[in-house]
């Protein structure tokens, strides 16, 4: 029984210490029980000493702070009263200290100062709140406002953030964080700028607002930062999302909503990450190289017990989403919108728009990540007759021949329609060479005949998701090359079978 009403003096289950110290002793700025008047707008406020001294607690740690607006007045007042009965002239009393302030704010300033707290409604009410709790140099509460939730208006819609919503990876800083850096950004600071000595009042704050976003999109990103999974219902309501993350600078949860597809590849015995060309970011990207003369049991043709003749420049293109994955998976990129164009004669593909300028980033980064030198231009890394192209570091984009491209057994490829299959169209231009190395320059005969010769078969990608490999040049072996593996394609050659699938706007 005795354990528990814990010392013996007190309610059970409530353990009472006499050396524990409760609460915050006040400090005798002014007379604990002597009332000050205070007539704010309007209306007259009576606070005792106590109350106004309670804003005053300093600990021996904390540096000396000046004396808050209310304490100041009162005690000058305290000291002419002092000196007009030490020459014994008649005491006139403490005088009304009249502040053309909102009673309404002051208010909620008199119950912290009498022990209560309080809270913000709205953003409104929090830049009231925080610009004359300052002005009247009030240390706690000022730090209490500091430390409290973001109070903003998001599409007319209010909002109370906590701040530890931004702790993961990536959320922060963020929008929030460096907005408010320059009002809310130190506690000691009356106002950024502003000599408090000459202000007669606190300038006017307006109250955080974002007008031109949507409130509900920015509940449900609130919701997704809370840890709950969000529903989503097309790819017009994951756009948004995106789009609003990107401009409040949520990385680590952008990360999470872009497309994208994690699998573990049996056949393979690797981890995959498919993600589109567009959505890939420089720190995620990696290069698994081949272990020396590897022996890889694959079952497709051409790559069966593939023997890699140079381990320190071949190996898999990998990547991780920044802030989110904490290891790396085989990459497999996505290509659509049609900006793919393959000439199955020569096996390489070429790209148009911004993709041209995202695969040329890429083989930029991937040709850092070789630490291949300047004089070693990138035009070795890719495009067609790289060789014999002179060493020139400007030479680090696609050529006109475009990317080396290959199809395995396992391909699966859509072409106008219809599942395409190589023993139908005859050989592939691709070989096997006794190292291991994949040659892309063999003679194809996959070719359309027409009158006066033979033309070279083009398709046009509407989609290609694709592996993509560094490996030793078939042609120079001091230099690499990038080689896009096809994992599954749709295709067309001819504008029928691209007009047989639009649609009509009328539905």
């Amino acid at each position: 029984m005795a354990s528990l009403m814990g010392n013996g003096h007190g309610a059970p289950g409530i353990v009472r210490d006499p050396a524990t110290v409760r609460g915050l002793e006040i400090p005798h700025v002014l007379p604990h029980e002597k009332v000050f008047p205070i007539q704010i707008g309007s209306k007259l406020f009576r606070l005792s000493g106590a109350s106004i001294s309670s804003d005053a607690f300093r600990t021996p740690a904390e540096k000396p702070r000046a004396p808050s607006y209310f304490s100041e007045y009162f005690k000058c007042q305290l000291a002419t009263a002092e000196t007009r009965r030490a020459q014994g002239e008649p005491d006139q009393g403490i005088k009304t200290l009249y502040i053309d302030r909102d009673p309404t704010i002051f208010s909620d300033i008199s119950r912290h100062l009498q022990g209560y707290h309080i809270q913000p409604r709205d953003g409104s009410h929090f830049v009231k709140l925080f610009a004359d709790a300052q002005f009247y140099q009030l240390p706690r509460l000022v730090s209490q406002l500091f430390e409290d939730n973001i109070y903003i208006s998001i599409g007319g819609r209010e909002f109370r953030v906590q701040k530890d919503l931004f702790t993961a990876p990536g959320d922060t800083p963020n929008y929030f964080t460096l907005g408010f850096a320059v009002m809310f950004s130190s506690t000691d600071a009356v106002f950024p700028g502003l000599d408090r000595a000459g202000l007669l009042r606190p300038p006017s704050i307006v109250p955080p607002a974002v007008p031109s976003r949507s409130g509900e999109v920015f509940a449900e990103l609130i919701h997704m930062l809370k840890g709950y999974p969000l529903h989503i219902r097309n790819e017009a309501h994951r756009a948004e999302l995106l789009r609003d993350c990107r401009y409040f600078l949520f990385k680590g949860l952008e990360q999470k909503l872009i497309p994208h597809s994690i699998s573990h590849n049996l056949q393979r015995g690797k981890d995959e990450i498919t993600i589109r060309l567009e959505d890939i970011r420089q720190p995620g990207l990696s290069i698994t190289f081949d272990a020396p003369f590897q022996t890889v049991p694959s079952p497709e043709p051409f790559a069966r017990h593939l023997r890699y003749s140079a381990p320190s420049m071949s190996g898999w293109v990998h990547y991780m989403r920044p802030f989110v994955d904490t290891t790396p998976h085989e990459l497999i990129i996505e290509i659509s919108g049609e900006c793919t164009r393959l000439d199955v004669d020569t096996m390489r593909a070429e790209f148009s728009g911004d993709a041209k300028k995202r695969v040329n980033r890429l083989v930029e980064v991937l040709a850092n990540k070789i630490n291949m030198p300047n004089a070693r231009p990138m035009g070795l890394l890719m495009g067609s007759g790289a060789g014999s192209q002179p060493e020139s570091p400007a030479s680090g984009t696609l050529g006109e021949g475009g990317v080396k491209v290959v199809f395995e057994g396992g391909s699966s490829i859509v072409l106008d329609g219809k599942v395409w299959k190589e023993e139908e169209e005859g050989e592939s231009g691709v070989k096997m060479e006794e190292d291991g190395v994949v040659d892309v320059d063999a003679p194809s005969r996959k070719r359309r005949r027409v009158e006066g010769g033979a033309e070279s078969e083009v398709w046009t990608v509407r989609t290609g998701q694709w592996r993509v490999r560094v490996q030793a040049a078939s042609n120079d072996k001091s230099a690499v090359e990038c080689v896009l593996i096809a994992v599954k394609i749709d295709a067309f050659t001819a504008e029928l079978a691209r007009n047989q699938q639009r649609g009509f706007l009328s539905g």
